[in-house]
């Protein structure tokens, strides 16, 4: 059983996770995503995203999401990093810096 704090922490991430993907920022291509057909519209379509679910987003923190880009299956995932972007930092804290990687399901 979730604990209300546990739900709060997910809530929490989940709104700082939506407003970085939103805002375009931090993001990594593969080698394999940067030959996708419109690359420009599938990038506005990751920050348009909105279909979490239990299936795609099981901890509700809106980290990881799927997308069918003209015949290419699209994954995209946030992942927490210190300043120097060396080691794992809670993304909660002020100076958590995600980074959102795009990339090909089969480059997963």
């Amino acid at each position: 059983m979730v604990t209300k704090q546990m739900d709060d922490t997910r809530t929490q991430q989940a709104i700082l996770n939506d407003q970085f993907r939103k805002s375009g920022f931090g993001v990594t291509l593969t080698g394999g995503v940067q030959s996708v057909e419109d690359l420009p519209g599938l990038l506005l379509a990751i920050q348009e995203f909105d279909n979490f679910n239990e299936d795609n987003d099981p901890w509700h923190e809106h980290d990881f999401g799927r997308l069918d880009w003209h015949g290419d299956k699209v994954f995209w995932k946030i992942d927490y990093y210190d300043q120097e972007l060396q080691e794992w930092e809670d993304p909660l804290t002020g100076s958590c810096r995600r980074i959102i990687t795009v990339m090909l399901a089969q480059e997963y």
